[in-house]
């Protein structure tokens, strides 16, 4: 097939998210400069798009990602380090709407099934116990029909908030948050 032809059948872009009934929009952010998330912020790419959503039940933090060709490892599959972020990312998400402000020291990430490019996964990430500054977390990539691509589990640790309180603030004014309140969280 020719070039134009195999341009012609990709689709323009991600499909857009649709959240279910109880899903209410969270956006986490990026500290440094307070940027936005390292993944979720590239929404106009053809390589990831990642929404995210709380919700009343367990897991708290649920979402969408789609693996455009953009984020192609092997051919026609997304490449396991699009999935390993997306992961990495949802887990310290599900960290921060617990109220912790902490980042990933550790995480382990189990591939059950390749990915296709195209494919809407249902992202879910849970906080599943914490012991003083430490959280562990886990998350999951699940397609439409239940298929399991990836699970992971992730050791997220709290930030100084002394030590780390100028970075703090910028973040919590990039997000139209009280520096004060925020760091009391």
């Amino acid at each position: 097939m020719e070039a134009a032809g195999r341009d012609a059948m990709r689709p323009l872009g991600p499909p857009p998210v649709v959240a279910e009934p109880g899903w209410v929009p969270f956006k986490p952010f990026r500290l440094e400069a307070g940027r936005g998330p390292f993944v979720s912020s590239d929404t106009p790419g053809d390589r990831l798009r990642v929404a995210y959503f709380e919700r009343a039940e367990s897991p708290r933090l649920v979402g969408r990602a789609w693996f455009g060709p953009g984020a192609e490892g092997p051919p026609g599959h997304a490449h396991g380090g699009s999935i390993a972020a997306v992961l990495d990312e949802g887990m310290g998400a599900a960290v921060w709407l617990e109220g912790r402000i902490a980042v990933a020291v550790r995480l382990v990430t189990d591939f059950r099934r390749m990915l296709p490019l195209g494919t809407d996964a249902r992202l879910e990430a849970w906080v599943v116990g914490s012991e003083r500054r430490k959280m562990e977390a886990r998350g999951r990539l699940v397609g439409a029909d239940g298929t399991l691509f990836a699970e992971s589990e992730g050791l997220f640790v709290d930030i100084d908030p002394l030590r780390f309180r100028d970075l703090l603030e910028r973040a919590a004014r990039a997000q139209g948050l009280d520096p004060d309140a925020f760091l009391r969280r």
